[in-house]
């Protein structure tokens, strides 16, 4: 009888050890959770000041450029099943110089939001694109500043005869099993 009570005591003692390292596991995950969901500071879309910054040119343009204004619809939510439920978007603004050897200028991107406000000027100082190359704006699915009628104005300059810049916008959701995306393309106006 002894020695059973002696292997039962060593298996409670087992347990207890497990238990105990079980709950400091325990513990320590719920205390790295909370610390994880203390992050107060709002995550916002990508503005990197020091990309902008790295792009500016630092002399004026010349006038015998031509001067252009492009507007760019942007989704940062739609309407899903009815007009009080939403469904947020990361949207990929991309603005593309199609010019295979010279050089584009682009010398403002503002954001507005479907009142029409704006919500942020990305930069307003021209910054250049080099030949084909892609230079891109990302709306992050939390930022819901802009709505569902969320839109874009660039102002851009390029040597006479040459290709418009091209901008584009790819609005991407995944949620579960189910994903969204669709794209929209700038428009020139005046």
């Amino acid at each position: 009888m002894y020695w059973w009570a002696l292997e039962k005591n060593a298996k409670l003692r087992w347990f207890t050890l497990n238990y105990n390292n079980m709950k400091h596991i325990i513990s320590l995950l719920i205390i790295g959770l909370f610390l994880n969901s203390c992050d107060t500071k709002k995550e916002t879309s990508f503005n990197d000041p020091e990309n902008w910054k790295k792009r500016t040119i630092n002399y004026s343009l010349s006038d015998s450029l031509e001067s252009g204004t492009t507007y760019l619809s942007v989704y940062s939510q739609i309407y899903s099943m009815t007009e009080h439920r939403t469904h947020n978007l990361t949207a990929t603004i991309s603005m593309r110089n199609m010019n295979r050897f010279d050089t584009a200028f682009i010398q403002k991107a503002e954001y507005y939001n479907t009142k029409g406000e704006l919500i942020r000027t990305y930069f307003n100082k021209p910054i250049f694109i080099a030949p084909l190359e892609t230079v891109e704006i990302v709306i992050n699915q939390v930022d819901k500043d802009g709505g569902s009628g969320a839109n874009f104005i660039f102002e851009w300059k390029i040597k006479q005869n040459l290709n418009e810049p091209f901008f584009e916008s790819v609005m991407i959701s995944t949620s579960g099993q189910q994903g969204i995306s669709f794209t929209t393309q700038g428009r020139k106006i005046n």
